[in-house]
This record gives C-alpha cells, sequence and structure tokens, in this order.
C-alpha cells in the first residue's frame, strides 16, 4: 500500500512527469499570472494519493469482504427497492410532473395481489404460478411464484411457457373472425359446406343442421370429453332443478309475505316434491364426486394427428346430445371441427393460418404443444396422486385438440392477445377525437360481437355471466344503490392435463363526451398460468383487475 501510495504522490509531484501538469502551467503563464511553484502538482497528488489510501484503508481495516447476492427465493415475496435519498420523490404525483414507474404508481395492487396468489398457491398447493397485469395496454406487472420444474428447483419467471387450455379457444375466434371479416366464411349455414368429411346430424328422427356460429357457442349439441348421454343429461336435469328450486322459493318467500305470514299448502307441496327429486337426482349423481374431465379417457390420448380432419374420426359419428341452438353443452370437441372449418375456408393448414395471426399479434411465444421441438422455458406440469403426493402428469398428444385447448403460451403474451382485443372492441368510440388512430385487428362490431352474450348459454366460471364467442362476459349491472356494482368484463378460463389460466379483460367504463385526451386501449387486463389442475383462477384474476383499477383512478 505504502509503496503504492509513494508511487502515484511522486509522478505527480515530478515538474516533467504529468502532461497535464505541465499545460496546466504554460496556461497560467500565458495568461500572465504568476508562474506557479513545482509543489502544485505534487499537492494536488498527495490529496488524492492520501484520499485513495485512507479510503483503501477503511475498506481493509473495518469493511468485511463482500458476499455474493443470494439466490432468490422464489417464495419469498421480493422486498421493496430501497432508493437513495436523491432519488426519492419529493412530492406527490400530479398531472404536471412525470408519471411515476409503474411499480411505484402501483405498489399497493401489486402487494395485494402477490398476497392473493400467494394464498391461492398455498391452498390448492400448486407448485408454481405466473401472473402478468397490464394498464391502459403498458404490462406493470409480472412475477412468477414456486416452480416452473420442481425436480430441478426452476424457478417460475414471467418467461415460463405453460399450458394455456381452454383459452385456445378464444385465439380459434380471431382467425374464423378474419375469416369472416374477409367474406369468406358464413356463419349461419351448415358446416358441411365447408367440411362434407362431417356427416349431416338428425336429433330425435328430425334432420338438424349445425351451424359455425352454433360451435362457436357451444349450442351445437356435440359431445365434450363424457361419452354417457344419459349422464349429462341426468346432470343439466338436476342443475335445472335446483334453479327451479330457487325460483319456487323465492316466490314461495314473496307470497308469504303477501299473505302476512300465513303458509300456502300448494306451495309447501311443489317445495317438498322439487327438494324430494332433488335429493334423488343427487344421490344418483352425486355431485361432489361426479365424474370430471380430467377422469376421461380422451383427455390422456397419446395418439398423433396429423391435421383436423383426421381428429374428426373421434367424435364425427356420435350423436347429438342437444338439439342444435337448443341447449349449451360445453365442448371442446366442437373446436376441433371449427379448425376444420378454418382449413377449408382459408385454404391454409390450420397451424400455418394461427401462426401467421401469432406474428401480428407478436406473440412469438405462443406455439401449439409438441413434445420433441425444444422450447425455452416450457415448465413441467403436475397433479396430486390418490396418496396427495405431487407427482409429474402422463405424457398426452394435444394434436386431436389444437383450437380447444392445445397451444403454450406465456403471461406476457396473453397480455398482448388481451390488449389486441380491447383496442379492437374500444377504437370505434375514439374515430371522432383521434383521427390517426390505427385500425384494430379485428373491426369494433366484430369485436361487439364476439363480446355479446349469446342466449340459452352457460358460463360455469361466474354464474352471473352467459358465453359469447369463444368469451364468458359478464355484462354491467347494479341493482341497488350504494350496493354492489356488477362490472363489465370478458374472460376465458382453461384447464388441461396439469394445467389451469384464465385471461380476463376489464374495460374502463368510458365517458365517451370525455376521451378526448386517451388513446386506446383503456382498461385492466390479467393473465394467470399455472402448472397444476382444476385450480379455479376466475375470481382471483377479476380481484386483481379490480385491485389494479383502484390504483389507476387515484392518480387518473
Amino acid at each position: 500500500m505504502y509503496r503504492l501510495l509513494s508511487a502515484v504522490t511522486t509522478r505527480a509531484a515530478t515538474p516533467g512527469g504529468c502532461a497535464w501538469g505541465r499545460g496546466r502551467r504554460e496556461a497560467h503563464q500565458r495568461a500572465g499570472l504568476p508562474p506557479l511553484g513545482p509543489g502544485w502538482v505534487g499537492g494536488l497528488g498527495l490529496g488524492l494519493g492520501l484520499a485513495l489510501g485512507v479510503k483503501l484503508a477503511d475498506g481493509l481495516r473495518g469493511a468485511a469482504p463482500a458476499q455474493p447476492p443470494a439466490a432468490p427465493d422464489p417464495e419469498a415475496s421480493p422486498q421493496a427497492e430501497q432508493l437513495p435519498p436523491q432519488e426519492q420523490p419529493l412530492a406527490p404525483w400530479s398531472a404536471q410532473t412525470p408519471m411515476p414507474p409503474p411499480s411505484r404508481r402501483f405498489a399497493r395492487a401489486i402487494d395485494s395481489s402477490r398476497d392473493l396468489l400467494h394464498r391461492i398457491k398455498d391452498e390448492v398447493g400448486a407448485p408454481g404460478i405466473v401472473v402478468g397485469v397490464s394498464v391502459d395496454g403498458k404490462e406493470v406487472w409480472s412475477e412468477g411464484l414456486g416452480y416452473a420444474d420442481v425436480e430441478n428447483r426452476v424457478p417460475c419467471k414471467p418467461e415460463t411457457v405453460m399450458r394455456i387450455a381452454s383459452i385456445s379457444k378464444s385465439l380459434t375466434m380471431v382467425a374464423l373472425a378474419k375469416l369472416w371479416e374477409a367474406g369468406k366464411l358464413d356463419l349461419d349455414i351448415p358446416v358441411q359446406h365447408y367440411v362434407p368429411e362431417f356427416p349431416e346430424k338428425e336429433y330425435e328422427g328430425e334432420k338438424v343442421s349445425v351451424t359455425t356460429r352454433l360451435l362457436i357457442s357451444h349450442l351445437s349439441g356435440i359431445r365434450h370429453y363424457e361419452k354417457d348421454m344419459k349422464k349429462v343429461k341426468e346432470e343439466k336435469a338436476y342443475k335445472a332443478l335446483k334453479m327451479m328450486k330457487g325460483i319456487m322459493e323465492s316466490d314461495q318467500e314473496k307470497e308469504f309475505k303477501e299473505k302476512g305470514g300465513k303458509s300456502n299448502e300448494k306451495t309447501d307441496f311443489v317445495k317438498a316434491k322439487i327438494e324430494q327429486d332433488t335429493d334423488a337426482k343427487g344421490r344418483n349423481l352425486k355431485p361432489g364426486k361426479k365424474k370430471n374431465d380430467f377422469e376421461q379417457g380422451e383427455l390422456y390420448l397419446k395418439e398423433k394427428f396429423e391435421n383436423s380432419i383426421e381428429s374428426l374420426r373421434l367424435f364425427k359419428n356420435d350423436p347429438l346430445f342437444f338439439k342444435p341452438g337448443s341447449q349449451f353443452l360445453y365442448s371442446t370437441f366442437g373446436y376441433t371441427l371449427l379448425a376444420a372449418i378454418v382449413e377449408r375456408a382459408s385454404g391454409y393448414k390450420y397451424l400455418d393460418y394461427m401462426q401467421k395471426i401469432f406474428h401480428d399479434l407478436d406473440m412469438l411465444t405462443t406455439v401449439q404443444e409438441e413434445n420433441e421441438p425444444v422450447i425455452y422455458n416450457r415448465a413441467r406440469f403436475y397433479v396430486y396422486n390418490k396418496k396427495r403426493r405431487l407427482v409429474n402428469t402422463p405424457y398426452v398428444d394435444n394434436s386431436y385438440k389444437w383450437a380447444g385447448g392445445g397451444f403454450l403460451s406465456t403471461v406476457g403474451d396473453l397480455l398482448k392477445f388481451g390488449n389486441a382485443m380491447l383496442y379492437g372492441y374500444q377504437v370505434g368510440l375514439f374515430k371522432n377525437s383521434h383521427e390517426n388512430l390505427l385500425p384494430g385487428y379485428l373491426k369494433p362490431e366484430t369485436m361487439v360481437m364476439i363480446w355479446t352474450p349469446v342466449p340459452n348459454t352457460e358460463m360455469s366460471w361466474d354464474k352471473e355471466g352467459k358465453y359469447a364467442m369463444a368469451w364468458g362476459v359478464v355484462e354491467k349491472k347494479q341493482t341497488y344503490g350504494s350496493c354492489r356494482k356488477q362490472r363489465h368484463y370478458a374472460s376465458h378460463t382453461g384447464g388441461a392435463v396439469g394445467a389451469s389460466s384464465v385471461l380476463l379483460v376489464l374495460p374502463e367504463e368510458l365517458d365517451v363526451e370525455a376521451i378526448n385526451n386517451k388513446i386506446p386501449p383503456r382498461g385492466i387486463v390479467v393473465s394467470i398460468i399455472c402448472n397444476m389442475q382444476s385450480v379455479g383462477l376466475n375470481s382471483t384474476a377479476l380481484k386483481i383487475a379490480l385491485e389494479f383499477d383502484k390504483d389507476r383512478s387515484d392518480v387518473s
């Protein structure tokens, strides 16, 4: 250390040893100032050398050696970053100051949402969950909790690729909509016009017609994974009885109040009869232990199908469970038929056509799931066995259902997709105030059609909504003043072997008179993917969306 300091100070103090010192002395003399003594450079050098020496000596005497940063714990919540004093905000944000960074602007929403996800993860025992949130078209938060690969301790991160399951249906809807806008697809003619390989159908001896529009909204009568028509019809009847029971109870309570609390024998008898029938149905069906999709053999198919036409042989000769248009029956096989329609109407292979759409939407990590290709950041998928031990799911081949549940993606790509749909839905409102806005990927009238609830449908993940066209939609509603307000939103959930997912779009409630300073998309988009099957995520996504909407409203 002493030799180092001596070298520094000696070099600086030598009159001819420093070019900078010589130049500084000459400039001083040219300016007519008294000549600088030989010690001024040395004094400067000595001061620098002593300061450096003191700093190094303090480091050697008192400071502990620097430790490498600890590996992040995927289960732990990230700590808030401490800003140095000079970077601390001096005043609250206002319209006259720059917009604060998203991490600070939505800090409260991020903290509460992260806590909620930890709770859900712990409740269901999910190995890993990834979440992404965008506000007004900009991603403001994405994070992974837990593990994408438990065996190798690979943590989840925003780039983690997982099965998105039935969100694939919403992607397929874009292909159908583009073909419809181009005049290449008629939604209301029999599907045999495009796919003659699918046989004409009868229901109870009557010839019936299956159309593309009915397929999209699960009103075609084509079965899902359950092949037993009797079981499906019994379950539908059981649900109808429960609904009727609720209506009867409401009517009875109303009549009871109107008559001053006197009992009505007729309604009592009807109520008792419904309860008896409901109990009988319950004993037969055992709803709490009913057979679900994941116990159906077709969900675990390992066979490779070359194209959508070949996949039709799984179900094309099966009878329709209901008359087309009469009842809602969720059917992934219906979307296999839709993939074949896309091929015939477009003239391209279904996967080629979808990859063109993904390219246009900038969804660069969204691909069909195949076992052979190396897909970076792909997660492993898990389920609990009968002994409640975490195990890897069996190998499956999803080539028979690309359109209805066969794609892989990331939360970032799903946010891009949701915002593209939201932009198209809203851009028509901004035409007069912003003439230079680019068109949406789908036209506004197309998006309005897609997000309009369809009669006779159900939204299984939110009973207050209806199914629309490859999206579930809840409409705006408020029954009582100063009470619960139901927000308008669109979403789709997904459930596959070892995976659960949701994509939710919460549009801003726009005031047409106050949109001059706004640009679409306006609203919150939330995507969540998980490598555990049978995890309901829609209510979680809605809570997260409302949290961010609250923070957004507080500063807008």
